[in-house]
């Protein structure tokens, strides 16, 4: 093990600098000469082609979009494609033939998010400074800073002494480039803390919105900051503060929808679990997307002559994973896809100036096409039946459940409308319930709303519910299993996530390399320091 990791870190090493590179903060002359050794070794190879291109001779894009999905690789993109095919044509997909009968229909197959047909496919490695399942702190610091670092750090070092830059704090104080930051979680978590955060620990919230505030880019949008007053109260509040530095802070729809210049904090008015957007699944047509944030942020930054850098974080989708809600997982990242579209039509007006990314920063839930108990075959329009994420179950039923010792005759009836699953029915009805999985329902039922002991040992709860309310967990357990899809874990797994590119020296972007790559391909074209 010692010898792999001590081959993967060589690589990554000889593969993480450019040139041009001055001495970080706290950063030895040792540690430069040896990056610079290894960015010449890179640009021996780089100049010479990088994805079919000359790098000696690249043009920087005016404008940059980087889509993260967060807990998004290739599992979560195909199993959303798969569905969506199958929605277009269900006749097909409900209907598969077994291995052994030659008589049956034909897949159309998937329906492909625009993305998918990008110019530019890559795949990154992800693994961080001490796990090959890496969180999102320390995955969205080497995305942007180039730089790897323990899980649950955001841009610092493994000592923790020394700050990483960020590729959106270099194009915004070298370059003059607006910066937008979008995410549907809280303003101030992983991921987007990421692109103008420094610190130990990514659960020091407070920390990293004064540094947002700080910050000076011109759009932050989405969900909520988490613990604005501190994590005691007694702070000063970062809205407050943000406003004494000169930001426009929206907090509803009407007001976002006039909004024209930054700098401007909005945050979405349909706050949802955590603060942060709620699901897509639980949207209604009346509320902001992801998309509708995209677009402003592009009416607010384009009227900046020298181009913005844009960073539009599709959050949910990871915590639809970790709560191995299919359906939800799947909705947000159609609704990710929406985002990514707005800005395809932004490139088809400026079609020589832009380029656009899709990436994830790690693999969620272990999450696959097919299922033990379907064989061969998956039913995946069965997913169609669920009508609201796990989350909203949880506030909008489960807690009154509990609250009024629901029956679970009445628990079964809202299960049925909810989510499609029902406790009898015809033979060939693929959403009536089994025994076995009646049982299920019953024992998370009990668990959930009288407290009743499972008989489980910690283990096999642990497999059965992870943290999640065991009655909720288990209805989309058996909804995927059914519907042919399943997932290992309720945490992050090691899988590599694509890297999908369009626009301005997008081929740079075709191969397999590690994630660290991603920024020292757009500083490169981006020529900052």
């Amino acid at each position: 093990m010692k010898k792999i990791l001590s081959v993967l870190l060589a690589v990554t090493m000889a593969a993480a600098a450019c040139t041009g590179c001055a001495t970080a903060p706290g950063q030895s002359s040792g540690e430069t000469q040896l990056q610079d050794a290894s960015a010449s070794k890179m640009n021996a190879v780089t100049h010479s082609s990088v994805g079919g291109v000359s790098v000696k001779n690249v043009e920087a894009p005016k404008y940059v979009f980087l889509f993260i999905g967060d807990g998004m690789s290739y599992p979560q993109i195909q199993s959303t494609a798969d569905y969506l095919g199958a929605m277009q044509d269900p006749d097909y997909f409900q209907a598969q033939p077994s291995l052994d009968d030659n008589q049956g229909a034909i897949l159309d197959g998937p329906q492909y998010l625009n993305f998918m047909n990008f110019d530019a496919a890559g795949s990154a490695v992800t693994y961080d400074s001490n796990s090959f399942a890496p969180d999102s702190a320390s995955t969205a610091t080497s995305i942007a800073t180039g730089h790897k670092t323990y899980s649950g750090t955001i841009n610092m070092s493994e000592d923790y002494t020394t700050a990483y830059e960020t590729i959106a704090e270099k194009v915004h104080d070298q370059l003059g480039m607006s910066v937008g930051v979008i995410t549907s979680v809280n303003l101030n978590h992983a991921t987007p803390a990421a692109f103008y955060a420094h610190q130990a620990s990514r659960n020091d919230y407070y920390e990293i919105g004064v540094e947002m505030v700080e910050s000076g880019f011109e759009y932050f949008s989405g969900g909520a900051l988490l613990e604005p007053t501190g994590s005691d109260g007694n702070q000063t509040d970062l809205y407050t503060m943000a406003s004494q530095r000169g930001y426009q802070v929206v907090r509803t729809q009407a007001q976002a929808e006039t909004v024209t210049s930054g700098p401007v904090i909005i945050v979405d008015e349909n706050l949802a679990d955590s603060d942060a957007m709620a699901y897509d699944l639980d949207r209604t047509d009346s509320m902001w997307s992801l998309a509708d944030h995209v677009a402003k942020g592009i009416e607010v930054l384009d009227d900046d002559e020298d181009g913005f850098f844009m960073m539009c974080e599709g959050g949910k989708i990871d915590w639809a994973c970790h709560a191995n809600d299919a359906a939800s997982t799947i909705n947000d990242t159609i609704a990710l896809s929406e985002a990514v579209d707005v800005a395809i039509d932004f490139a088809r007006q400026h079609p020589t100036e832009t380029l656009i990314l899709v990436t994830g920063d790690h693999e969620t839930g272990g999450l696959t096409i097919g299922f033990a108990g379907t064989d061969y075959d998956t039913y995946l329009t069965l997913l169609d039946s669920q009508k609201i994420s796990f989350a909203k179950y949880d506030s909008d039923y489960v807690a009154s459940y509990k609250e009024n010792k629901t029956s679970f005759e009445t628990v079964l009836a809202d299960i049925e409308r909810l989510f499609g699953l029902k406790a009898s029915g015809s033979a060939d009805d693929k959403l009536v319930l089994t025994p076995y999985e009646l049982e299920l329902l019953e024992t998370a039922y009990e668990k959930s709303v009288n407290g009743t002991e499972t008989g489980y040992d910690s283990q096999q709860e642990y497999v059965m519910y992870g943290t999640y309310e065991p009655l909720s967990v288990t209805i989309t357990h058996i909804l995927n299993n059914k519907s042919g899809v399943s997932f290992t874990s309720y945490s992050h797994t090691g899988l590599p996530v694509p890297v999908l590119a369009e626009g301005v020296n997008a081929e740079m972007f075709n191969g397999y390399y590690d994630n660290t790559d991603i920024y020292n391909k757009l500083a490169y074209m981006l020529k900052v320091q």
